[in-house]
């Protein structure tokens, strides 16, 4: 088989990464088979952070990245330690930038020095790695790792909430590219769509096909120029006549599509974040309201952008209620909630309705009543939903009845819905007084629920 470009440039990266590899262990007078040890890390680290030579900090920081990922876990595990506690602000200048703002001297460049001694080295050091080729690729794994530990670990914040500043800056919507995914994408991509969907699982080819190669059928991804072949987030979306109420039909492979020029409605029933490490950096918001711009624009006929969304917390909520307030419902609603206890419960139509008198009151309450320690929805992709500015359209009782579907929310799906001229209004109502915009038909769910049982008065 005949050497591709693709092979050549792969070759001559692959040279270049260990020639600075190389470079960078000679300026320490290491061996090249040799693992670093945490002393060895930590040791390449405050070198790197004192050499102002760019080549030799590129050769550097390559051969930080390979020694980390050639470490042991406890040696990785004290390197990430070694960043919190002897990587922090250089004590010595910042008590001298205090001291002179202390005395008197408010300039802007005594203030200046006083904000640039109060950063910690590691943010330095973090950027410097940053340099190295793959260098943001390999940070993003360093984080993904000590997000692993940080239970564990908790000094381990201080250097995570430096990870979030810089990643916070180095993948904001500026640097981030819109890419549409379909079948002619290229494979190394497609097989990462497989791996990484998180909301409705892709069985195989066949299963990845029937989402994106019908006309009927769109993906959209944002991708990053330092990670051009990983997808950060990635949409589904479903081109239909009408608004849905459940899963399956969408994701039928034996389907009949329709022309994309037939739809009004565009659908979206699966957002899947990819880079673990990334978690916390938000492009989610970015993402939806351009995939909805690029849409308008290709298919004006679109007139309802919707989405066909999971509820992961509801059987969790729904479970503690039912568990901390065992007075709370009368016999017969305790007796119907007992149902979804059994494996089939769904599946008898009579029982199955009793459910559903009881359980969409019990949602609606979910959405518009409960909330967080810190004041927000508990359901995480209501959240972000709402704080994107849609509305809690519609509860679809059993929308999801797999195995995922039915644990997580006893089946239950929602629609939100992104009216295009409410999407402002929404989110600063919203973001400042924490108010969920919600059609009439969910308020008046929550009308009919089950009223509580009255308790004796505590004396």
């Amino acid at each position: 088989m005949p050497t591709t470009g693709t092979d050549r440039s792969s070759s001559f990266l692959g040279g270049l990464l260990n020639t600075l590899t190389e470079r960078g262990r000679s300026l320490l007078g290491r061996s090249s088979s040799a693992p670093m040890s945490q002393a060895d890390l930590i040791a390449l680290g405050e070198t790197l952070l004192s050499r102002r030579g760019e080549a030799t900090g590129v050769a550097l920081a390559n051969s930080l990245h390979a020694g980390y990922a050639g470490a042991s876990e406890a040696d990785q595990l004290g390197f990430l330690n070694a960043l919190a506690e002897q990587f922090g602000p250089d004590l010595a200048e910042l008590n001298a930038a205090i001291d002179a703002v202390r005395d008197g001297d408010t300039s802007p460049q005594a203030v200046g020095r006083l904000h640039e001694a109060a950063e910690p080295r590691r943010q330095e050091l973090i950027r410097r790695l940053n340099l190295a080729p793959g260098g943001t690729a390999s940070l993003v794994r360093m984080r993904e790792a000590l997000l692993g530990q940080i239970a564990d670990h908790p000094q381990l914040k201080l250097v995570d909430a430096d990870f979030v500043h810089l990643f916070s800056s180095w993948f904001n919507r500026g640097f981030l590219v819109l890419q549409r995914i379909d079948w002619t994408t290229p494979a190394n991509i497609l097989e990462k769509i497989i791996r990484y969907e998180q909301v409705h699982a892709i069985g195989d080819w066949d299963d990845l096909r029937a989402r994106l190669a019908p006309p009927d059928r769109r993906c959209y991804g944002f991708f990053h120029p330092q990670l051009v072949d990983e997808p950060l987030i990635f949409v589904e979306v479903a081109l239909t006549r009408e608004n849905p109420a459940a899963i399956s039909p969408l994701l039928d492979l034996k389907r009949a599509p329709i022309a994309a020029s037939e739809a009004t409605t565009a659908v979206f029933y699966s957002i899947s974040n990819t880079q673990k490490g990334l978690a916390g950096i938000s492009f989610g918001n970015f993402l939806i309201k351009q995939v909805v711009e690029d849409i308008k624009r290709e298919l004006p006929n679109l007139q309802t952008f919707v989405t066909l969304s999971p509820v992961p917390g509801f059987a969790a909520w729904l479970r503690r209620e039912r568990e901390a307030h065992p007075s709370r419902f009368d016999v017969a609603t305790r007796i119907t909630l007992d149902a979804l206890d059994t494996a089939d419960w769904f599946e008898q139509p009579e029982l199955a309705e009793r459910v559903k008198a009881v359980l969409l009151p019990l949602a609606a309450e979910y959405f518009l009543e409960a909330r967080t320690p810190r004041g927000q929805p508990v359901d995480p992709v209501a959240r972000f939903h709402l704080g994107n500015g849609a509305r809690l359209e519609r509860l679809n009782f059993l929308g999801d009845r797999s195995a995922n579907g039915m644990r997580q929310s006893h089946g239950l799906m929602v629609n939100y819905l992104y009216a295009l001229g409410e999407i402002e209004t929404n989110h600063e109502a919203f973001a400042e007084r924490g108010q969920v915009a919600s059609s009439s038909a969910v308020r008046k769910l929550l009308a009919t629920r089950a009223p509580a049982v009255d308790t004796p008065a505590m004396i």
